[in-house]
């Protein structure tokens, strides 16, 4: 009996550390980035992924926005009637797809501030060398990144 008690305490002894090591490496949180939902925009556009749009966008917020048009820069910008018009937008022959993928996509730095974050995108027109600099703008909505603003900053 002592001997296979100490059996035990041996086998639990070298099992505690990969126990922990598994605990502490799969315990980390599934939020994703707010660079990661960026990411994750394009790739469900790309794909006319439209649930997937509409989970990682804060539809009510951009259709707040009726100061400027965040897609084709133009001096009249389009106003969302619902969300269904500003989702078809995001795919397929939508206007503001179309220009995002006309132009090659950086996702640069990420600013975090407790529930708001910032990531720099920006889209260069290859024919012309324009720049189109822009921070998307995130925050926590239930416990998750949601993208409320693509306001564009500047021309470079």
């Amino acid at each position: 009996m002592s001997n296979l008690r100490r059996q035990i305490t041996v086998w639990g002894i070298l099992f505690l550390p990969v126990l922990l090591l598994c605990v502490i490496s799969c315990g980390g949180s599934d939020i994703d980035t707010p660079r990661e939902v960026v990411i994750k925009l394009f790739g469900a556009m790309e794909r006319n992924d439209r649930p997937g749009v509409e989970y990682l966008l804060d539809i009510p917020s951009l259709m707040d926005n009726t100061d400027e048009d965040y897609s084709l820069q133009t001096e009249k910008p389009r106003r969302w009637h619902n969300p269904d018009d500003l989702l078809d937008d995001m795919v397929s022959d939508g206007k503001t797809k179309s220009r995002w993928f006309a132009h090659q996509r950086i996702i640069g730095r990420t600013e975090i501030r407790t529930d708001s974050a910032l990531v720099e995108v920006s889209f260069i027109n290859k024919t012309t060398d324009t720049q189109y600099y822009n921070k998307f703008g995130l925050h926590l909505v239930e416990g998750r990144w949601k993208i409320y603003s693509f306001k564009t900053l500047s021309e470079l």
